[in-house]
């Protein structure tokens, strides 16, 4: 199960999730989130990184050719889509690209056959926030034949690592506020108890 680190706005946080073990980062490029960050400081922070840890840049209903040009510039290796884009635009997407959906307990799990050229993610849904809520949903009903192949976001702590490890099996985990002193700062404690737990 690989890990993620999302909303990453400093060296020293990208830097420690690095040291930890940290399979890539996520810097959010959609300017109302509270994890917001420049592409050009993230370039400055790309710049100082291991070439094995991958960056991943978070875009919410962006142009896919201001996607490919910021990408370009910045030097990410991935791309999430975290709003309603559509299939279209992720074919028009240069970088691989993990497409992330909202679930609620009317979520239609199908829609996600729409979708041949990306990966998925799976999150709470927040009639306000796109992501980073720190909200989980009903991570049983996610149908098993999904399970292996997802990335699972929403409110994950160092104690749903044994049931997710153990039940959900995802291919992936992606943590952001569970991990934080505040919106944009990691808590050097709390990742530490968490790939600690991780390993175990």
């Amino acid at each position: 199960m690989k890990i993620k680190i999302c909303g990453i706005t400093n060296l020293e946080d990208a830097m420690l999730c690095s040291d930890l073990g940290a399979d890539a980062i996520g810097f959010i490029f959609y300017k109302k989130s509270k994890r917001y960050i420049l592409p050009e400081a993230v370039a400055n922070i790309i710049r100082q990184l291991p070439p094995f840890l991958i960056k991943v840049g978070v875009f919410v209903n962006e142009n896919p050719n201001v996607i490919n040009a910021i990408s370009k510039k910045i030097k990410l290796n991935l791309i999430q889509l975290h709003g309603e884009e559509s299939a279209e635009d992720i074919d028009i997407i240069e970088l691989p690209v993990i497409k992330a959906f909202r679930v609620n307990q009317k979520f239609n799990y199908s829609k996600l056959k729409e979708y041949k050229n990306c990966s998925f993610l799976l999150d709470a849904y927040d009639e306000k926030e796109y992501g980073g809520t720190g909200k989980q949903f009903a991570w049983d009903k996610i149908p098993k034949h999904l399970r292996n192949k997802i990335i699972l976001a929403g409110g994950i702590t160092k104690d749903d690592l044994k049931y997710i490890k153990d039940k959900i099996k995802p291919y992936a985990i992606d943590v952001s506020s569970s991990l934080e002193i505040k919106p944009g700062k990691k808590d050097k404690q709390k990742l530490e108890l968490f790939f600690k737990e991780y390993y175990k």
